[in-house]
């Protein structure tokens, strides 16, 4: 249940919908298994899986769970191309001719096709979390793409949803950089850890280091230099450790023990549905505090409504 990674989004002239709204909502686009001629689908599937009984929205003191499932047949390249050449070896020696380009490429239709139906499917979950008070959503992906797929089934699945990706006042590079120069300019309750990745302001690339001192003089040197930190890792007062990056992704994130030992002994009696609540509430709350901690030291929230945007599905 644990966020792995956070990207975050800010909700825009949200209608105030209840969990029965959007579980009807939700409902129609929920995931189902793929055709035989289907490639991929994205759908809606239960947080909690068959211990849900199908439930598709967990809410729990204003903060809303829910569950994206991608599925895709994986039908590799290589296996297209050996079964278009044995074909394209046989009519060429039956024939006596060349193949045309055109040819090879309607073959290669005709085996993708024939082939689909037997290829493997490969099924992966995306959580997302809806912080219905603070007017957050955020999707436990290391990929963007991805997480913007998952808005966009949202989107259809409501109709109509205004987001745009959470900001600051302060850029993440030059405030990443300020704490990495100056030990001065940290705020009281952070800590700096020991992986940081910093860009070249011209073709010099991008370096980046592992388990090392970031308080050393050799990185004090790559700093005046001219070099900027474009991902960071750092901790909030031990309660939350992850890797910042430039455009405020938020990976590799690690909570705190306290918080998972409050987890462990928290009175679930050995109901599995309950504990996933349990730990998705604790979980949702620590982000949202966090989260709000961080804008903070990254001089608040960006939210200009002028720069958000709608998309709306219509019939």
């Amino acid at each position: 249940m644990w966020f792995k990674h956070l990207h975050l989004y800010r909700l825009h002239d949200m209608p105030e919908l209840d969990a029965a709204a959007v579980v009807a909502a939700l409902e129609p686009h929920s995931a189902r298994a793929l055709g035989s001629a289907d490639a991929r689908r994205l759908g809606w599937t239960a947080p909690a899986g068959r211990l849900g009984s199908g439930q598709l929205l967990h809410e729990i003191q204003g903060h809303r769970l829910l569950s994206a499932l991608r599925q895709e047949r994986l039908l590799p390249a290589s296996v297209i191309r050996e079964e278009l050449d044995e074909k394209v070896a046989d009519i060429e020696a039956q024939e006596a001719r060349k193949v045309s380009r055109k040819e090879k490429m309607a073959l290669k239709e005709q085996i993708t096709e024939e082939l689909m139906p037997r290829a493997f499917v490969r099924s992966t979950k995306t959580d997302v979390w809806w912080d219905t008070r603070r007017g957050f959503i955020g999707i436990n992906s290391s990929s963007r793409t991805r997480c913007e797929e998952i808005l966009d089934l949202l989107r259809e699945s409501l109709g109509s949803l205004k987001v745009t990706p959470v900001g600051s006042q302060t850029l993440p590079i030059r405030a990443m950089t300020t704490w990495l120069g100056d030990p001065s300019s940290r705020p009281f309750d952070m800590q700096i850890g020991d992986q940081v990745e910093l860009k070249a302001k011209g073709d010099d690339g991008v370096l980046r280091a592992r388990q090392v001192d970031l308080d050393s003089d050799e990185m004090q040197q790559l700093l005046e230099s001219g070099r900027q930190a474009s991902k960071l890792a750092i901790g909030i007062e031990g309660r939350l450790s992850l890797v910042l990056h430039d455009d405020l992704a938020l990976k590799s994130l690690r909570f705190g023990d306290a918080l998972i030992e409050e987890a462990d002994h928290a009175d679930d009696g050995d109901d599995a549905l309950a504990r996933l609540e349990t730990d998705f509430i604790l979980m949702a709350q620590a982000l949202s505090q966090d989260v709000t901690r961080l804008l903070e030291w990254l001089g608040g929230d960006a939210f200009v409504p002028a720069e958000s945007f709608e998309m709306e599905m219509t019939d």
